[in-house]
C-alpha cells in the first residue's frame, strides 16, 4: 500500500514531507519521491532506494519549497523504477503543471492526461 504525505507552510517543507516518508517506512515501499511547487514551477525528486537516499538526493540539489507531496509505492502494476515512482508530472521538463500521488489504480488515466495538460 502506498504513503502519501501533503504540506503547505510560510516555511520550507521539504523536512516535513521526507520526515513522513520516514514514519510511513514500516508499510513498505518500493520507491519513494517529493515534488514541490517552488518559484511558479514544480521541481521533484525520485528514489527506488530508501527515504534516507531520497533525503541525500534532496539535500545535495537544495529542493526546498513551501508546498509539496510526498509518496512511498508499493508497486501492484509496472516495476519499480524512476519513472513509475511517485509523483508524477502532467508533463516533463519545466512545463509541468500538475504533481500528482495516487493509491491504487487510475484506469482512465490517459483520458485524464488529455483533460488535464
Amino acid at each position: 500500500m502506498c504513503g502519501i504525505v501533503g504540506a503547505v507552510a510560510q516555511r520550507n517543507i521539504t523536512p516535513i514531507l521526507l520526515e513522513g516518508l520516514k514514519r510511513l517506512e514500516y508499510r513498505g515501499y518500493d520507491s519513494c519521491g517529493v515534488a514541490l511547487h517552488v518559484e511558479g514551477k514544480l521541481q521533484r525528486s525520485r528514489s527506488t532506494s530508501r527515504v534516507a537516499e531520497l533525503q541525500a538526493q534532496v539535500e545535495q540539489t537544495g529542493l526546498s519549497g513551501f508546498t509539496g507531496i510526498a509518496h512511498t509505492r508499493w508497486a501492484t502494476h509496472g516495476a519499480p523504477s524512476s519513472a513509475n515512482a511517485h509523483p508524477h508530472f502532467s508533463r516533463n521538463g519545466d512545463n509541468a503543471r500538475i504533481a500528482l500521488v495516487h493509491n491504487g489504480i487510475i484506469e482512465n488515466h490517459e483520458e485524464l492526461r488529455g483533460e488535464l495538460t
